[in-house]
Formats: structure tokens, C-alpha cells, sequence
């Protein structure tokens, strides 16, 4: 069964636009005729065959942000060079791409043919084009440079690829070492110790304390397998699973953001987002109260979230944007000041812009020097727990020595 998007209108002459699944146009057709609609334009979706219409029955995925910014960037491209959006959309719909983006590029042309406007259409596929993208493509339909707001976009999502990378890469790397620490000692714990233990057997002399424990490990490891393994998936499944409700992120953000070393990382990653998404939409003509609603959801902390939207019912009752934001502990005094400065020139786009770009740069020398100070950090606790357990396995062996030697 394939999907198939369709134009079709009533007795009365109204157009709709929507989609079926189906096993072939014909069939569509008589659903249609049944239904009292005369089918207009009929096209099958994009990667839509028996295979890829079950998967998409079983998964909802959004649509990769480097995927989408390859779509914004050559959307951009194709409006500039004066080819109509409906010719554009038509253009991208083809060739090797995500067949989501193929997908949603189908219907958003079925339905400005229908005569929605292109932000209305892209508001019909959330999982594609979040309300951020639908009010920058509206903001440059209004003011009629529509080229010029997808490419701020382009560039928008470029930056904030390259600060979540950044921060990602600053997270994943300990994160591997712990995973490799992890393997090496269960592995020395499963199939080494056990070795040991047949020669401690015969020594007739009690094991060191350390030995002991690390024995007991050892038994634990190898006879209750099963509970270590379902530890292993079922604590970070819950974990994620807490971690999506409102009070789990609320508290593991706010962790989050105050953590020692991670926590300075993770709050101006989350500034320079919001800074980068105020000042692109504020340039694009996007109101300061709508533009702190989007900004909040696109900060990627609850904490900094919380803030925004603190600051934006201060803003509808009448207030200036750096008066509420001065009060908020997690907001830097650098930033209020740039923004009092920029409400008061008119010109606080372009200085939420310049505190974007400090912050983005801020954000990648942390990232290096974090890793330089966390690799060798990371290398010792590596050795001493290696070294631990060689100690602990070897002790015992020492002692016998002492004592065939007469020491």
C-alpha cells in the first residue's frame, strides 16, 4: 500500500487537499467518487511504497536538522535565481533527499495551489517545520523577501548545528571513556579474578580486605549476570522516560545548568541559542513577545526557558525586555546590559546578534578546554582502576612469597 496526495473538490466547486493510502491510484479515485469529490491533481508521495508506508505507520521522526538546512539553503537558492515557489517546491520534491522533506515538499505545493499561503502550508507538517521556521517564512512573505529570510534560516540552523555539536562533543567524549572504563573491568572482573581465586584456594591464609571485595564483585558478576545487564537497559530507558515528562526535565535541567565543570557549558550553549533565535527573528520582522515565546522553547534548558517566559509576561504588561531579564539569576549581567543598550538605540537585533556570536565563540574555547583538561583527568581514573584491581589480585600473591621465603 503506497500514499497518495490529491486535490479533489465538492459539487460546490470547493478545493481540498489531503492524503490516502492506497494500492493504486485507481482505488483512490473511487474512494474519492464515493465520497462525492472529483479529483483535481493526484500524485503518489515520495518514498512512499508497501515498506516505507509500514515504517511510517510504526515510527514518527522528525526530520534531521542538517537535512532541513540543506532544504532551507537550496530553497533560498532556487527563490533567489526567480523560479516560482510552486516550480521550487516542485524541484525539491525530487532527487535523493529524506522522504519526509520529499514528502512535506509534495504537500505544501498541493496546498498553495489550493491557495494557502506558503507559512500556512508549512504549519500542516509540525514534524518537519517547527513554528520558529513557520513564523520566519510567513515574516518573509509579508515584507516580500522571502529569499533572504530562508537563508538567514540556512545560516541560523548552521550555528546552532555547530553549538550542539560542540556541546555533544564536550559530553560524549568522558562519556566513552566511563563506557571503555566500564568494559575493561567487567572484563578483568569476569574472566581474570576467577583465575586468581583458584590460586587463593590453596594459600590456606586469609584474603586481604580489598581482595575480598573485589572477589565478591567478581561472584556477584558472574553468577548474577542478569541482573547487571537489566540494570544496564532498564536504568538510562527510565531515566529517558523521566526525563520527558515536565517535572524530570524541569529537575534535570536545573541539575543540569549548576553541574561543577558542565554546568558553564550547558548555560551559555542555551544563551547563545536563544540570543541567535531572538535576533533572527526580531530582524525578520517577528514581534518581541511571539519571538520570546519561540526563543524559550528553542533554549534547550527548562531553566533558561522558565526565564524567558518570566520575561515575556513582564514585556506584555508594558515593561522593556532588560528589566526582567536583569532578575534572573542564570541570565549573564553582559547580556541584559547589551539588550538595555540595544532597546534603548533601536537596534536590539543586532546586539542580541553580537552577544550570540561571543557566546557561540565562548562555547567552542570551553569545549577545548574542557577535553584538554578532562583527558588526563579521565586517563588517571582509568589507571587507578586498573591499578586497584591489580593490587587487589596480587597482595595475596606477595603475602605467599613472604612466607615460602620465610619473610
Amino acid at each position: 500500500m503506497a500514499r497518495f496526495m490529491y486535490q479533489a473538490k465538492n459539487s460546490a466547486g470547493k478545493l481540498t487537499m489531503s492524503h490516502m493510502d492506497a494500492n493504486d491510484e485507481t482505488e483512490v479515485r473511487n474512494k474519492l467518487r464515493s465520497q462525492g469529490l472529483s479529483v483535481v491533481r493526484l500524485v503518489q508521495a515520495p518514498g512512499s511504497s508497501k515498506a516505507g508506508a509500514a515504517a511510517a505507520g510504526m515510527f514518527v521522526r522528525r526530520v534531521s536538522s542538517k537535512d532541513l538546512q540543506i532544504f532551507t539553503r537550496q530553497f533560498s537558492t532556487l527563490i533567489n535565481s526567480g523560479i516560482p515557489v510552486v516550480d521550487a517546491l516542485k524541484m525539491l520534491g525530487e532527487g535523493k533527499r529524506d522522504v519526509q522533506l520529499k514528502e512535506a515538499a509534495v504537500k505544501i505545493r498541493l496546498a498553495i495551489e489550493s491557495g494557502k499561503s506558503l507559512g500556512d502550508a508549512m504549519a500542516s507538517a509540525p514534524l518537519v517545520f517547527d513554528r520558529f521556521y513557520v513564523n520566519m517564512v510567513r515574516a518573509g512573505e509579508e515584507a516580500g523577501i522571502l529569499d533572504g529570510i530562508l537563508n538567514r534560516l540556512a545560516i541560523y540552523m548552521e550555528k546552532s548545528e555547530k553549538i550542539k555539536k560542540q556541546v555533544k562533543g564536550a559530553l560524549v567524549y568522558p562519556a566513552s571513556i566511563i563506557v571503555v572504563a566500564i568494559a575493561v573491568v567487567s572484563a578483568i572482573l569476569v574472566f581474570v579474578i576467577p583465575k586468581f581465586q583458584e590460586l587463593y584456594k590453596g594459600a590456606g591464609k586469609e584474603l586481604p580486605a580489598i581482595t575480598q571485595l573485589v572477589v565478591a564483585c567478581s561472584n556477584f558478576m558472574i553468577t548474577r549476570w542478569y541482573i547487571m545487564i537489566g540494570a544496564a537497559i532498564v536504568i538510562p530507558w527510565a531515566a529517558m522516560a523521566w526525563y520527558r515528562t515536565d517535572e524530570g526535565r524541569n529537575a534535570c535541567d536545573r541539575f543540569f545548568i549548576k553541574m561543577p565543570v558542565f554546568g558553564d557549558l550547558i548555560q551559555k550553549s542555551s544563551v547563545a541559542r536563544m540570543t541567535r533565535t531572538l535576533s533572527t527573528l526580531l530582524s525578520s520582522g517577528v514581534g518581541v513577545i511571539e519571538a520570546l515565546e519561540i526563543a524559550s522553547r528553542t533554549a534547550g534548558n527548562k531553566v533558561i526557558e522558565d526565564a524567558l517566559n518570566r520575561c515575556k509576561d513582564s514585556v506584555t504588561a508594558g515593561k522593556p525586555l532588560a528589566a526582567p531579564l536583569s532578575k534572573e539569576k542564570m541570565i549573564p549581567d553582559m547580556v541584559t546590559q547589551m539588550i538595555s543598550i540595544g532597546e534603548q538605540s533601536g537596534s536590539m537585533d543586532t546586539m542580541l546578534g553580537k552577544i550570540a556570536d561571543f557566546y557561540e565563540d565562548d562555547v567552542e574555547n570551553a569545549v577545548k578546554t574542557m577535553t584538554s583538561m578532562i583527558e588526563p583527568l579521565l586517563m588517571i581514573f582509568l589507571g587507578g582502576t586498573i591499578a586497584v584491581l591489580v593490587l587487589a589480585m596480587y597482595l595475596p600473591i606477595f603475602d605467599m612469597a613472604n612466607v615460602t621465603t620465610g619473610g
